[in-house]
């Protein structure tokens, strides 16, 4: 994901409200999320459907290794080489 240009990706809602139509193509064509703000503070974020998917996807994984780590400082998992053998045996059998 491209990151926000405070220069381009920062509208009030009120302007936001008029021109929705390009905004969301300005989303969709440059990757970048649109900041969008009320009564001066920030106040919501639209982003590409894609760009969202695929950062739910990142956290997904990054979620899964945090529990591995966690299962492996618990003493919970098994070697490399362990782990080779048992695939092996399934696929063999």
């Amino acid at each position: 994901m491209q990151r926000i240009q405070l220069d381009k990706d920062v509208k009030p809602l009120s302007e936001f409200r008029s021109k929705v139509a390009s905004y969301l193509e300005h989303v969709h064509k440059t990757k970048r999320p649109l900041l969008i703000t009320q009564n001066g503070k920030s106040s919501a974020v639209l982003m590409d459907v894609s760009e969202y998917e695929a950062i739910i996807d990142k956290i997904e994984l990054l979620q899964d290794i945090q529990l591995a780590n966690s299962q492996i400082e618990e003493g919970q998992g098994i070697s490399n080489t362990k782990a080779k053998r048992e695939i092996l045996n399934r696929i063999n059998n």
